[in-house]
């Protein structure tokens, strides 16, 4: 069971991510709740939190959206029509 267990955690480890987005902490937890409600999990990076714990100084935009590469079709046009949004 131990075995069953382990093989399952690795594979799931092993799935890479890409980063769609870069931008402001607002526009990337927006982006994250929308491709949240279609069941594309995400990861956000904030170096500007980061940062700011370690006592260090980055820029706003510093904030980075990562989907696994297995999502990549299915999120585009969610990351596209957003992008879109936020251009107007």
């Amino acid at each position: 069971m131990l075995l069953k267990m382990h093989c399952i955690k690795t594979t799931i480890m092993e799935q890479e991510h890409v980063k769609v987005f870069t931008g402001t902490e607002l526009f990337v937890n927006r982006l994250s709740f929308l491709l949240d409600e279609a069941s594309i999990p995400s990861l956000i990076k904030n170096h500007h939190e980061s940062g700011r714990l370690g006592g260090f100084g980055t820029l706003m935009s510093g904030v980075e959206l990562f989907i696994y590469t297995t999502d990549t079709e299915k999120a585009a046009p969610i990351i596209e029509n957003f992008r879109k949004e936020i251009a107007e």
